[in-house]
């Protein structure tokens, strides 16, 4: 007699479910450059999905065309960020010899604390510097060869991406009809009401985390142009797209930032207020900007959020740390609407009663006005 997989051991339904995510997750990592472009593509196509809608219905063009024409938009609009970070990193590179003086003052002055320190003399220092600095020149070649492949991969992933973006917006009713087709007669209401959400709220979701990074890209510019720092476009732009990588993003943001202002400027009340200022932003933008732009409609508690990033940077790298909050958005949303499934929608989430009182009371004005 045949027993349901509900009724059977306890050690047997986990068995299965240990089992399943130790073959998904070897699947996913083998399928990584597969599976990635697919993905942004996915979260892209869902951004530009009402732009095509218009291009197709209010101005009458062919489909292909209007999926072709968000796609170049999508790509213009990146690629005037990426000339604008190029043009800053031009300017960046001709301050190198400054840079290089910097260190080297810095190095001999950090020689000169590990001598009165640990009586490590200048010469023993030097030496081992050589060593290790001939061990790095030994493997120069392979490092210049794994450079060269990685901007290829780049190239490709972009290209790629675009590719799928445009198949993604030219078939989405052949899709849609896919998706519900594969379930039960009973169920298709319910798939379709998912992916009418998923398309509703990681849209949202993306173009508040598009505004909230524009946000955090103005704000720290502006703070940094009057606080005399140099490059301050060029901060403000990588602290707000770092942004979106959470906790992760703006300690990165904050190390590249004091590295440019010692470097540039190499005084300790300028690094002092680098620090400050983006303590500040970063504050400000998790307990207001954050709850008042993306909102709650997809809530991930602070620990989920921070194994997801570190879980997809090891099986995906940066691109895992990038989609892996989109990705725990879209389980929240299945595992909400699935009545089996709903206890794993909660420890996703966050508590209500946590939301911030003044994101609460600047809400209604926001949409009133």
């Amino acid at each position: 007699m045949d027993i349901q997989f509900s009724q059977r051991p306890f050690y047997v339904k986990l068995m299965c479910v240990l089992v399943s995510l130790i073959a998904l997750t070897y699947i996913v990592i083998q399928a990584k450059d597969i599976l990635s472009p697919l993905i942004f593509s996915c979260l892209f196509s869902i951004l530009l999905l009402p732009l095509a809608s218009f291009f197709e219905f209010k101005l009458k063009l062919p489909r292909s065309a209007a999926s072709m024409l968000s796609v170049i938009l999508m790509l213009c609009a990146v690629g005037l960020v990426l000339y604008v970070i190029a043009s800053q990193l031009g300017n960046l590179a001709n301050d190198w010899p400054l840079f290089k003086n910097q260190l080297s003052g810095s190095i001999a002055d950090l020689q000169r604390w590990i001598d009165n320190k640990f009586g490590i003399d200048a010469a023993k220092q030097l030496n081992y510097v050589h060593t290790a600095t001939t061990k790095v020149i030994s493997s120069s070649t392979t490092v210049v060869g794994a450079t060269v492949m990685s901007l290829s991969s780049i190239l490709l992933f972009l290209v790629f991406t675009l590719i799928y973006t445009f198949f993604f917006l030219l078939y989405r009713k052949l899709i849609m009809s896919f998706l519900v087709s594969v379930f039960l007669e009973e169920n298709k209401q319910m798939v379709y009401d998912i992916i009418e959400n998923i398309q509703y709220i990681i849209r949202k979701y993306i173009i508040g985390l598009l505004i909230e990074m524009a946000i955090v890209a103005a704000a720290v510019s502006i703070i940094f142009w009057i606080l005399g720092i140099k490059y301050a476009i060029l901060l403000g732009l990588i602290t707000g797209i770092l942004n979106i990588i959470p906790y992760i993003g703006i300690f990165i943001a904050l190390v590249l930032s004091t590295l440019i202002t010692f470097a540039t400027a190499a005084t300790l009340s300028k690094l002092i207020l680098v620090v400050a200022a983006l303590v500040v932003v970063h504050l400000i933008d998790s307990n207001v900007i954050l709850p008042i732009v993306v909102g709650s409609k997809v809530r991930i508690n602070a620990l989920i959020t921070v194994l997801g990033v570190i879980i997809g940077e090891m099986v995906w790298g940066i691109s895992g740390m990038f989609l892996s909050i989109p990705v725990i958005a879209v389980l929240k949303i299945m595992f909400d609407r699935i009545d089996g499934l709903k206890p794993w929608g909660i420890i996703l989430g966050d508590e209500e009663k946590k939301q911030n009182k003044l994101a609460k009371r600047l809400r209604p004005s926001l949409k009133d006005s």
